[in-house]
């Protein structure tokens, strides 16, 4: 089912092979490639950024929503096997429940999972939700002011119940007022406000941060994110480089 509750997968199958896999998973593959890359880039540099992923519907055992590949899972399992990581925060503030990951982390100590959802909507996955550590749920219409305070209070708990060594931060921008999925009245001010808010977080700890974009279903969801970073790097949170930044 789709996060209309429309089922997407049937009307798929009647397109051509070639063409799904053209226009669809070869992109959504290209993007797990990026979240697994960035975990290294993260570990390496301190954060990294994938402009794409963070398809948390998704666990090993099966897809659900928009998201085929399970990049959040896979980008956890590489930094376990390949770069000598033991603990791993999930922090989740797309507006859906990030059930996929839940389900493939929620017997692992190694990995905490915080995640602030609206439980209004898709998927309403009321088993996965037994595994998340950290649960915070929004009312449907939870405006910026609220969002963000109930941000800083989780983050707060975050920090004394687990020391990760890599944070994985699911960003969606479905939270933004407007967007037809989220159904949250979030500013696209509060959304750069959000992300300071965990980035800062990760640099007060010392840990690498990796950040996917996740959901967000209208055109100014670009905007939005591509403001979000020039603000990280205004405020010294993340290195850009040397060039000049310019966003028509």
């Amino acid at each position: 089912m789709s996060e209309t509750g429309v089922p997407w997968v049937p009307i798929v199958a009647l397109l051509p092979i070639s063409l799904v896999q053209q226009k669809l998973l070869y992109p959504f593959r290209k993007q797990v490639g990026g979240s697994i890359l960035s975990a290294k880039l993260a570990l390496e540099r301190g954060w990294a950024i994938n402009i794409g992923g963070g398809f948390h519907h998704c666990s090993a055992e099966e897809g659900g929503g928009f998201c085929a590949y399970a990049d959040i899972s896979l980008c956890i399992r590489f930094a376990f096997v390949r770069l000598n990581i033991s603990r791993v925060m999930i922090i989740d503030l797309d507006a859906h429940q990030g059930n996929g990951h839940e389900k493939d982390f929620g017997s692992d100590g190694k990995v905490y999972i915080l995640d602030m959802y609206n439980p209004g909507i898709y998927p309403f996955d009321y088993a996965a939700r037994q595994y998340i550590d950290q649960k915070v749920e929004l009312n449907s219409g939870t405006k910026t002011e609220d969002y963000l305070e109930n941000v800083d209070k989780a983050l707060k708990v975050a920090e004394t119940r687990f020391q990760p060594q890599l944070i994985v931060y699911n960003a969606g921008t479905d939270i933004l007022d407007g967007d037809p999925l989220g159904q949250l009245k979030v500013s696209p001010e509060g959304v750069a406000i959000r992300d300071e808010k965990v980035f800062r977080f990760a640099k007060e700890q010392n840990v690498p941060l990796l950040m996917l974009t996740s959901g967000g279903y209208m055109k100014s969801s670009a905007r939005v994110i591509a403001d979000s970073i020039i603000n990280l790097s205004r405020k010294n949170l993340i290195e850009l480089g040397t060039h000049s930044i310019e966003v028509e």
